[in-house]
Order: structure tokens, then C-alpha cells, then sequence
């Protein structure tokens, strides 16, 4: 039976999707996404109820490995109160539309990640616990998800479809100027010679070619193999996934209408998209604008999207919101993974960049991002902040055989300076478990969490301090919304200025209206600093004295109360010199220690 984004297996017609289950009140969205922070695990690696690792015994549940692992949508699910727990708002996942499912040599299991889509409509049933009741067990999920208070994102893929077809030379071509020859593949994964074009292939199976129905045309695919070798990475296929032609107008509708269906049909609550970079720009705004507004129109007031842009701030502003000096109405995606601040913030934390690095950084933003506003208002402060994710090579947290405690501190010390920072914190899963892989693929990072000994311990120091932390989120409202300072500090009480050098000390303020929340991090894995920072004199009178609401250590040493020094030789972060005077606050630090500073209430 055809498959069509018009008459989906579910009985409605989608003109309006709104209507694609009849009767269903949607979850209205959060007031302020910055309320929440958001756990990004991958389905097939999280938690199976029922099953161990499929790799278990024989390889264990932390090494490297490319195929399914056997993680399912119910062992989400089970884990809920967990999550909650811990201080989780929203839950991202990996994409659970179904990829392509043939195997036998015509390619790997290696889509057990999700990014090779072959039907957008429809779920994949290795990621099920049953998968005749696919649709129930998402469901589910979602509803007992939004139970406890946690918002469901999916992370979505418009930029490509899993591997659909294969060139003369295989499933990867060398690129080509012009549109290569294709053999779309039929069920079993075997390209046919008799199908070389998708739109006249006579009503193919559920698992050949490419679904829905009006995704089927040879014309909405690049079919051009690889990136040029040093042409723009854009364009071309992803190894062997191929790139759609998100510059086709009917293309972008259909993909659009896809995920306004898929919206209404399971109540998701935010897209994180994928290689957003890649997309055609006028196609990124039309989406972003296209799914707010149905959003709206279904009763989700602050439906959330955030891109991946792999790349400086020059490249994300150029794909997220409206820029007010240009012309144009439409509000495109709402907001971006922060990889700026991945490029630096882990390094800084190590003690391996120096926090003039990130400090630079913030300063380009303000520059570059100026004049870039989205549906919530200034884009940046909706980033999405990380330490790590299913891409890299390494996890943040390093356990050095030997030592395996050696940086235990430096780890909780970097959730709360993640937690402090503007933005939405996003935790990468197995992070609040010491999961710490390594090596020389993605797969080192990707671990099957349940086949951990004691996998969800809710005593582990990680998952405490991540829950003690996010807490002081929650109550402190300045750190979630304050306006955002970065604090010269002193070693002599004279000469302030920003650490400029590996191993240093950074601080900044978050203040929201008269209160104001300090936070310094020692980054220094070996030795302690005592010094002064310089801290808000209008809102700190000398005596003023602050409290530690968080430390990562056990007996932290309270701040001294703040003094109004006279004179001082000040290097600001803008790059100019003042003489003072300024209030200050002297703080210790023992090495890898953050402290959070605020002042009593009342």
C-alpha cells in the first residue's frame, strides 16, 4: 500500500495536520526553555529492560562497536523517575524514523545511530521492544515522559536519507558535476539496473527505495556522489548517505509537512536538527518559521528548534533567527549547539586553553550575533551548551589507568560551570556514571550504558553533584536568565585582568535585577588559587558577604566578605585599563574547584 504525507497509515487526510489524531489535546510547551536542561542520550545504546548488550559477553558494553547494541524506546521509558531524578527537563534522542534494514554485506548495521532514514513517516522497529507496537511504545514514552515534567525532543534529519540507491561504483560515487546514474535498491538492499528512476519504480515494497511516497523523485537528490576534494563540503553525499536537494521548493514542503505531521501525531515537543549547515539557507528559514508557527496553531506556544552547525559564529548566524539589519518577516530556527563553546570550554576546563580563550570568544559572539534575534528574543542565550556528544572521539571525563579518580573533580567542576554559563545545559548520556571512552572513532563514545555494573546508580559522586547543581539552577533564577559578566580576578589584589595563560582561574557574574551570582573556576588540576575577583560595587555595599550555594569540594573555604579597595590596576575584558576603585571579593580555591557564589536572601 502507498505511503503518502497525505493519507498516512493513521485515518486523516494531512491538508491540515493539526488533524492527525483526532481529539488529542497536545502538551503545551514550557514557558522558557532556559528552565529546563536537557539529557541527549542515543536510543540503541541507553537502557534494554530485557536483553543485555548484544555485543555481551564477548565484546564488552564500553569498547568500541558498530552495530545495534539492542537499546529500545521502552528501556527510555523505564528509566523515567531516574531522569527525573537527576534534574532532567527535556530528553533528546537519537532519530527513531525508520533507516534502511537490509543487511548481509549490502552494508552494515551501523545505522543503529539513525541517521539513515529510508521512511520519515514511519518508526524503526530495531529500536522497539515490540515492534508491531512501535507507535504505542513511542507513545508511551512521550506521555509518561511529559507525566514527570519532561519534555520529549527529536532529533530529525532533512538534510539527507539513509542509503536509498547506489552508483555504478557502489554505495559512495566520487564526485561528479552533473547527476551520476543511480539503481535505487529494493527491499533486500540490492540496487536494481530496472530502477533507475524513483518516481516510475512500480509500487515498491515498505523497505526499498525511499518513503513517503512524494520523497520518491530522482530530481529531489543531489546523486553526485562525494564533495568535490576541496569544494564546499555541502555538497555531496554523507558516505553513503544520500544528500537531498533542500534548495527544491516542493522538497522543502513535503519535508516540512513531514514533521508538522509527525508534531501532532506523537506530541514532541522540540526538533534538534542535524547537519543544519548543509541545508539550503532559504530552505533552513522556511522550515524554522513553518514549524513555529503550525506549532502555534496546535496550542505549543514555545515549540523549540536548534541546529547542528559544526562550525564558528559566522556560520550559525547565518542559519538561526532573523537578522533585524536585513529584510524579511520569516523567524527561521530558533537557536544552535553551541560548538564554539565546545571548540574551547573542555580545553579551558582541562587546563589546556586558557580562559581568555573562552572570554574571546563570548566577545566575537556579541559582535557577530548582534543583530540576530529569534521567536524567544536574543538567540544566544538559547544555545545549546555542551561538554561532549555521540560525534566526538573522547568523552570530557579522562580516568587514567592507574589513577582512575585523578579527575573525578575537574569533571563535576565542568557540569557546574556548564550549568552556570548562558544557554540550555545539555548532558551527554553515561556522563552522570563516569562513563569515560576514548579512541580513535565515534564508536569509542557511544557505550551500551545498561551493561555498566550498577548502571543508574543514583549514589554515583557524578550523578549527585549534576543533581546538586542542577538544583541551584532551579532555585537561583539569575542563573538561568541573568545577564552575563566575565569578572577580572587578582593574585596580588592590585593587577586584575583575565587569566591568559593554561591552568588559570576563570570567573563571571550572572545578575538578574539586584542579585548577583559569582562563579570561579580553578582550573588548575594541580594547585589552589587565593585571590580577588572583582565584583558589581552597586550591588555589593563593602561587608556584603556572599555564601557558597555550590563547590565540588567537600570542604570548601568561604569567601572573605567584599572590601572597596581604592585604587587597582584593572585590565578589562574589552580591553581597557582603569585604576579603580572596585569592590572586590577574596576567594580560595583548592585545584579543580568551582565555587557559586550568592548572596543571602533577605
Amino acid at each position: 500500500m502507498a505511503t503518502s504525507i497525505y493519507a498516512p497509515e493513521v485515518q486523516t487526510e494531512l491538508d491540515s495536520p493539526r488533524l492527525a489524531v483526532p481529539g488529542k489535546t497536545l502538551t503545551p510547551s514550557p514557558d522558557d526553555w532556559r528552565d529546563q536542561w536537557i539529557y541527549f542520550l542515543m536510543v540503541d545504546r541507553f537502557n534494554n529492560p530485557t536483553s543485555p548488550p548484544s555485543s555481551m559477553p564477548a565484546i564488552p558494553y564500553d569498547a568500541k562497536y558498530g552495530g545495534f547494541q539492542g537499546g529500545t524506546v521502552a528501556g527510555i521509558r523505564h528509566k523515567l523517575s531516574y531522569l527525573k531524578d537527576l534534574g532532567v527537563g527535556a530528553i533528546w534522542f537519537t532519530p527513531v524514523l525508520k533507516n534502511c534494514q537490509f543487511l548481509d554485506g549490502r552494508t552494515d548495521d551501523g545505522s543503529y545511530h539513525g541517521y539513515g532514514i529510508q521512511d520519515f513517516l514511519h518508526l524503526d522497529p530495531r529500536l522497539f521492544s515490540d515492534a508491531a507496537k512501535a507507535d504505542e511504545e513511542l507513545q508511551a514514552l512521550i506521555d509518561d515522559a511529559h507525566a514527570h515534567g519532561i519534555y520529549i525532543v527529536f532529533d530529525i534529519v532533512l538534510n539527507h536519507a539513509g542509503d536509498v540507491f547506489a552508483y555504478a561504483s557502489g554505495s559512495e560515487a566520487d564526485h561528479s558535476d552533473a547527476p551520476q546514474t543511480v539503481h535505487w535498491r529494493d527491499a533486500d538492499g540490492y540496487p536494481r539496473a530496472d530502477w533507475p528512476v524513483a518516481e516510475d519504480i512500480p509500487n515498491p515494497p515498505p523497505d526499498a527505495a525511499v518513503f513517503p511516497d512524494e520523497l520518491r523523485r530522482n530530481a529531489f537528490f543531489r546523486r553526485q556522489g562525494k564533495p568535490e576534494h576541496n569544494g564546499p563540503e555541502t555538497i555531496g553525499d554523507f558516505s553513503s548517505l544520500k544528500q537531498m536537494l533542500t534548495a527544491d521548493h516542493q522538497l522543502g514542503n513535503d519535508l516540512i509537512r513531514i514533521f508538522q505531521y509527525l508534531i501532532a501525531r506523537y506530541d514532541i515537543d522540540g526538533f534538534r536538527i542535524d547537519t543544519l549547515k548543509f541545508l539550503d539557507r532559504e530552505f533552513a528559514l522556511r522550515f524554522g518559521n513553518a514549524i513555529r508557527e503550525f506549532a502555534l496553531s496546535v496550542g505549543k506556544k514555545n515549540f523549540f528548534t536548534y541546529g547542528e552547525v559544526y562550525d564558528n559564529e559566522w556560520k550559525i548566524s547565518e542559519y538561526i533567527g532573523r537578522n533585524v539589519s536585513a529584510s524579511g518577516d520569516l523567524v527561521g530556527v530558533d537557536a544552535s549547539l553551541d560548538f564554539p563553546l565546545f571548540f574551547r570550554l573542555p580545553g579551558m576546563l582541562k587546563g589546556l586553553l586558557p580562559p581568555s580563550s573562552v572570554v574571546g570568544m563570548y566577545q566575537a559572539r556579541k559582535q557577530i550575533e548582534r543583530d540576530v534575534i529569534s521567536s524567544h528574543g536574543e538567540a544566544t542565550r538559547f544555545f545549546v551548551t555542551f561538554l561532549d556528544n555521540h560525534d566526538q572521539k573522547q568523552r570530557f571525563y579522562f580516568s587514567p589507568q592507574g589513577d582512575p579518580h585523578r579527575y573525578d573533580d575537574q569533571a563535576t567542576m565542568a557540569f557546574a560551570c556548564l550549568f552556570s554559563l548562558p544557554g540550555i545545559p545539555c548532558i551527554y548520556y553515561g556522563s552522570e556514571q563516569g562513563l569515560h571512552g576514548i579512541g580513535d572513532s565515534d564508536q569509542n563514545v557511544r557505550e551500551a550504558l545498561w551493561g555498566k555494573p550498577h548502571a543508574f546508580d543514583r549514589q554515583h559522586p557524578f550523578y549527585r553533584a549534576i543533581r546538586r547543581t542542577a538544583r541551584i539552577r532551579r532555585e537561583h533564577p539569575a542563573l538561568r536568565y541573568g545577564r552575563f559578566y566575565f569578572r577580572p580576578i587578582s593574585g596580588d589584589g592590585f593587577h586584575f585582568g583575565i587569566s591568559t595563560f593554561n591552568g588559570g582561574v576563570l570567573a563571571f557574574s550572572r545578575i538578574l535585577n539586584d542579585q548577583e551570582i559569582v562563579v570561579v573556576v580553578n582550573t588548575n588540576d594541580q594547585s589552589g588559587f587565593s585571590g580577588a575577583v572583582i565584583i558589581d560595587a552597586s550591588l555589593n555595599p563593602a561587608g556584603a558577604g556572599f555564601e557558597i550555594l555550590f563547590s565540588n569540594k567537600k570542604k570548601p573555604v568561604k569567601p572573605s566578605p567584599a572590601v572597596r579597595i581604592a585604587a587597582a590596576e584593572i585590565h578589562e575584558v574589552d580591553g581597557g585599563v582603569s585604576g579603580g576603585p572596585a569592590t572586590v571579593l577574596a576567594v580560595s580555591l583548592a585545584a579543580m574547584e568551582i565555587q557559586i557564589l550568592g548572596r543571602p536572601i533577605g
